[in-house]
């Protein structure tokens, strides 16, 4: 079982709104919902929204929201919030409709404590809202509490101010959905908190706000499946058409099926053979994303063509040794 509960808060009684967080929450719970291929992913996500007056979120049912969905031992229970932040001496806070101090809402050490406490194998919590950097740390003594299982993901460190772009919502909210979307997806499929944060971090400029990680597990969960850049066939094929991850692959003209009209009438020139082009086919898959590349060769065209050779990436390497301990 996968639980997510997705809070996005426009409305404040008495402090000032924002314009972006409910539709922030509404690409998250898309994007969480299913995986690329449509099968279910998070169900069901529990979405609380703060429109306006008679739509509020108070921080009763924003702290028994969270209460709940840290309650059972789910495989996963992903918390989301946008909204205000506030921070004092004494910590961090979630603002709810009903705040009008900051410092009434609803305590990060309480939804740390929650999260600690919970059963659940995995509690992933992603904070898009000022000063969120600040959860996980303990006030007075300043370092992490983070239990075995927890993740934290923020918009913004302690001291800094959550960006929104007018009209479409929270930078780090469009960076995670991005991420969730694919672009933080590994050769599998997988997307990561880790791959979620490397994604945000690279995409924000130094100047910019500062994404904050902390996390306390032993293996990555993955958040959501995405369409794999490269076939799983394709991928095991890697220790069979490389017999070892540092050999180098003969190539010769008889891997490419194309060629110039002057190269056909070339009699001293190999015909395309079935068994190999098929191979050269995998081998450009390969290239495409930065797994092999062509050896002293601008191109695998012309690895091919010159009788020259190809050779595995580090990162080809490495997934050659996950495709040969058939952890793939």
């Amino acid at each position: 079982m996968r639980k997510a509960l997705i809070v996005g808060i426009d409305h404040y009684d008495d402090i000032g709104s924002l314009s972006g967080c409910v539709s922030d929450a509404y690409s998250v719970k898309s994007a969480l919902e299913r995986n690329a291929d449509g099968t279910l992913n998070f169900a069901a996500p529990q979405l609380l929204t703060g429109t306006g007056p008679t739509a509020r979120v108070t921080k009763h049912e924003l702290k028994e929201a969270v209460r709940a969905l840290f309650a059972d031992d789910a495989e996963i229970a992903l918390f989301y919030f946008a909204g205000h932040g506030y921070i004092e001496a004494t910590g961090g806070y979630l603002c709810a409709s009903d705040s009008d101090a900051g410092d009434d809402g609803v305590a990060l050490t309480e939804v740390m404590t929650l999260a600690n406490d919970s059963n659940a194998r995995n509690r992933v919590i992603v904070l898009d809202s000022c000063h969120s950097g600040v959860a996980g740390d303990h006030p007075v003594r300043g370092y992490a509490e983070i239990n075995d299982g927890v993740t934290i993901l923020t918009a913004s460190g302690a001291n800094q101010y959550a960006l929104e772009t007018p009209g479409n919502g929270g930078v780090y909210t469009g960076l995670f959905v991005d991420a969730l979307n694919g672009a933080a997806a590994n050769l599998v499929g997988d997307i990561t908190p880790g791959s979620v944060y490397a994604h945000i971090d690279q995409s924000l400029g130094p100047w910019a706000q500062r994404p904050v990680f902390k996390t306390n597990v032993k293996t990555f969960v993955s958040l959501r499946k995405s369409d794999p850049p490269i076939s799983l066939q394709d991928l095991q094929a890697l220790t069979t058409i490389f017999p070892s991850s540092t050999d180098e692959l003969r190539l010769d003209p008889s891997f490419e099926p194309e060629r110039s009209a002057v190269q056909e009438a070339d009699p001293a020139m190999p015909a395309p053979d079935p068994t190999n082009t098929a191979t050269f086919k995998v081998l450009q898959n390969y290239v495409r994303v930065n797994l092999a590349r062509p050896v002293d060769a601008p191109h695998m065209w012309h690895a091919a063509m010159e009788s020259r050779s190809c050779a595995l990436t580090v990162l080809g390497q490495h997934y050659w040794g996950l495709v040969n301990e058939r952890l793939i």
